[in-house]
């Protein structure tokens, strides 16, 4: 089986938990590693069961994610007019069950869906800091478009 492609600019890093005694550690995110570009702020986003939060790009912004709490079904778009892979969608299926650190290239447009039982908890680490006066964000609905994307459970 080949490796799935990515849009462009997608990277994914699995993590590595280290269960003990005491409980668990997971690194997420390092300087040192070939993912990281730079570091602008540290924030928490949550999703009800069965919510969508979508859909979304940065025009600077570069998002790593990282599910921390539950499952989400994160999916990308990419509409940029000179991406390689315009028109392109990926899912990614992250939480607890599938630990990976997801880079999210700006210009892509973003959203997730909470899959599980209980409510998802989402760690990003943006390159850049929110600017409350101008906002580095763009959104179109999440159901109400022209994507080529359902978010409805896929019963295969």
């Amino acid at each position: 089986m080949s490796e799935p492609k990515y849009i462009d600019g997608v990277m994914i890093k699995p993590l590595k938990v280290i269960p003990d005694e005491r409980g668990r550690l997971m690194e997420m995110l390092r300087s040192d590693d070939e993912i990281f570009m730079k570091f602008g702020q540290a924030y928490i986003t949550t999703a009800y069961p069965g919510v969508v939060k979508a859909w979304h790009y940065h025009k600077v912004q570069v998002d790593h994610w990282v599910v921390i709490k539950g499952m989400a079904k994160v999916v990308l778009y990419d509409s940029r007019e000179d991406s390689s892979t315009k028109g392109a969608v990926n899912e990614f299926f992250m939480g607890e069950k599938n630990q990976i650190l997801l880079r999210i290239p700006a210009g892509v447009y973003h959203g997730y869906k909470c899959i599980g039982e209980e409510e998802v908890f989402i760690i990003n680490f943006p390159t850049e800091v929110y600017r409350y006066d101008q906002p580095d964000e763009y959104r179109t609905p999440a159901h109400d478009n022209d994507f080529p994307y359902d978010w409805t459970r896929k019963d295969r």
